[in-house]
């Protein structure tokens, strides 16, 4: 007991730069890269759960983190207080995406860089970070989605598929037929294809031309959010 009493004393005295100027010097970079990482999950972030709060709360989380740090300091003592402090608090909000977890976990570091005063640590691990984020997602990294959706119609003789090829030629990048149903004794057939489109918003002249080509009929076309895949 005397040797553990003697270690927080001795910690609690270590030198430590607590100047009014690199508190605020520190704070400020915590914003400052707080924000750069807000607007990085801003500019990446895909799905139906965007929250403004959250990412409000990424750049002061950085801040709050390296207040934290400030307080603490070399002092054992404070910072075993402040654990008992912190388990008092009841966080009742449970994040859904793992990446949201993953920038959680990165303001938090910052704001130990920023409050420790690493601050090239922190600039350096921001852009990083920031760069890796814009990669992965512009780079559409993991995505299994090689198809715009499925379209369905039904034809009625050869010269009906040569007129349909055409047209899907025109606008599509590419198509695959997944099934082709035979119906009755004539040359009737059901087709459903992957399409990936050349423009999406020309999905209805798609539709329209081959509602009119000759021999084709019940089209329908059932496109993918693109949103559904995070």
């Amino acid at each position: 007991m005397d040797g553990l009493g003697r270690l927080l004393d001795a910690s609690s005295r270590l030198p430590q730069d607590l100047s009014l100027e690199s508190l605020f010097l520190s704070l400020l970079v915590a914003f400052v890269l707080g924000q750069a990482v807000a607007w990085t999950y801003i500019w990446t972030h895909s799905g139906l759960s965007y929250s403004r709060s959250f990412t409000q709360s990424l750049v002061l989380l950085s801040v709050v983190v390296s207040m934290v740090m400030f307080v603490i300091g070399n002092n054992l003592i404070t910072a075993f207080g402040l654990i008992g402090a912190m388990a008092i608090i009841r966080f009742r909000n449970v994040l859904k995406d793992t990446r949201d977890t993953l920038f959680v976990f990165f303001v938090l570091v910052l704001g130990m860089a920023a409050g420790t005063q690493r601050h090239l640590v922190a600039l350096v691990g921001t852009a990083t970070f920031a760069l890796l984020a814009l990669y992965l997602h512009y780079s559409s990294f993991g995505s299994m989605g090689r198809f715009d959706g499925h379209l369905s119609l039904r034809l009625a003789g050869a010269l009906s598929e040569s007129e349909m090829t055409r047209i899907l030629q025109r606008f599509c990048r590419s198509t695959k037929a997944i099934s082709i149903r035979q119906m009755g004794t004539d040359e009737r057939a059901e087709y459903l294809f992957e399409i990936l489109l050349r423009d999406r918003t020309r999905r209805q002249e798609l539709l329209d031309q081959l509602r009119s080509a000759p021999g084709v009929s019940e089209v329908s076309l059932s496109l993918h959010d693109r949103l559904m895949e995070v």
